[in-house]
């Protein structure tokens, strides 16, 4: 399987990645739509990961939703693995047009990477929800920003949000239009870490015409049938092989 997909990365030319939270779990970033994940919401917070992801818990319990975004979301010591590596190498060779990912965890830029579309936003960028005033993601790690559970803007008092996407909160347009015209243009469509479950984003494969279509997953997809190739195992395992990483 390792030298098919050597073969597809080396006749590539306009080559797109999309990815998800499989791709991060090698980084020490917890999927949290996997077993471990769902158990460690339900078993503490009493609720789906969804939830505690979402625009009504941010809304109407925000100590709860800053709490599981700081503890889940945000590991201050998380570096570029493998998988993040070889797509940067592979951009910086002209062969990789686009990394798509509905991470927004910034490691694909810190590895390399220039044209990264995050389709659910970036946890890089935070913003007051009353002034605007934007900060910087270091911004949650300083206690003294933080009041009562909550992160208060220094400005105006407000609470700083990441601005990601939450669960109930719709994607960018303009984000959406640039993924599907990629994915659209693109000869080989890599898909690693990610099962496909989570919808628009994972319609987008729909607009994929080329000539092959690569899924690197541990588990199954809803793709699987399309398939020109399957591995199951870690994606950085894979990509650092064929990339000799």
């Amino acid at each position: 399987m390792y030298e098919e997909l050597k073969q597809i990365l080396d006749n590539g030319r306009h080559m797109v990645f999309f990815g998800g939270a499989g791709v991060s779990t090698e980084s020490g970033i917890p999927d949290f739509r996997s077993e471990k994940g769902l158990y460690q919401a339900q078993n503490r917070y009493g609720v789906a990961p969804e939830y505690l992801l979402s625009e009504e818990c941010l809304r109407t319990e925000p100590v709860t939703f800053f709490e599981y975004f700081r503890e889940n979301l945000m590991p201050t010591d998380a570096k570029p693995n493998k998988a993040h590596i070889a797509l940067a190498m592979l951009e910086e060779q002209g062969k990789l047009a686009a990394v798509i990912t509905q991470n927004v965890d910034g490691l694909h830029q810190a590895a390399g990477s220039k044209n990264v579309l995050e389709l659910h936003g970036s946890a890089q960028d935070n913003r007051c929800m009353e002034c605007g005033a934007r900060y910087a993601r270091d911004f949650f790690q300083q206690d003294k920003h933080w009041k009562d559970g909550i992160p208060r803007c220094p400005a105006c008092g407000g609470t700083v949000r990441p601005w990601v996407v939450l669960y109930g909160e719709s994607l960018d347009q303009e984000c959406i239009r640039r993924s599907v015209d990629a994915i659209a243009a693109a000869d080989v469509l890599i898909v690693g870490g990610t099962s496909l479950a989570v919808w628009p984003a994972a319609g987008f494969l729909d607009y994929f015409t080329g000539d092959q279509l690569v899924l690197i997953n541990r588990g199954p997809t809803a793709m699987d049938q399309r398939a020109n190739l399957i591995i199951r195992e870690p994606i950085g395992e894979v990509l650092g092989a064929c990339l000799n990483i």
